[in-house]
């Protein structure tokens, strides 16, 4: 239970709060906690089973990294229709086909951010629209090679890795 909280920051995306909280054990503790709204990601299949992948820069990591069609959450909309829109924004297609694959959390210890997985088929091509801060490559690469990217460190990003391993449960067993 948070006792008080005091904002320290607010961006364009992320509030950073103190928040002084009495633990479920009667301990006191101080956090520094982001809140930042949420965001959906996409494991997009097409009928060759490929799956997308964008090599996107990230300033923060100081370098490239392997990541799944994802993005924010806009002000009250749905996961599904930031999955959607990520997905043809980033990707350049639409799917007819979506599944749930459950949510993440990236780093429960300071972050409330939870991200929405999505496996997205039956795919078709439409104009993307990356926005002007977003520098990536669009790659279509075979499932079973990106598994293996993802078992072998290849690939690091937490909801990339999340997803892709739990799109190949949810295609076995389909």
């Amino acid at each position: 239970m948070t006792d008080k909280e005091t904002l320290v920051y607010r961006g364009k995306i992320i509030e950073l709060f103190l928040e002084q909280v009495t633990l479920p054990n009667g301990a006191e503790a101080e956090f520094e906690i982001v809140r930042h709204p949420g965001g959906a990601a996409v494991v997009a299949l097409d009928a060759e089973n490929r799956v997308c992948l964008l090599r996107q820069y990230r300033h923060a990591v100081g370098g490239w990294l392997w990541e799944l069609p994802a993005g924010k959450l806009d002000a009250g909309e749905p996961p599904l229709a930031t999955a959607q829109r990520e997905l043809q924004e980033e990707a350049g297609v639409q799917a007819v086909r979506w599944e749930p694959l459950g949510k993440i959390v990236s780093s429960p210890g300071v972050f409330t951010e939870v991200v929405h997985l999505f496996l997205a088929r039956e795919l078709r091509a439409t104009p993307a629209g990356a926005e002007p801060h977003e520098v990536f490559e669009v790659h279509w690469v075979p499932f079973a090679q990106a598994v293996a990217q993802a078992r072998s460190g290849e690939i690091t990003d937490a909801k990339t890795l999340a997803g892709l391993f739990r799109a190949r449960e949810w295609c076995e067993g389909k």
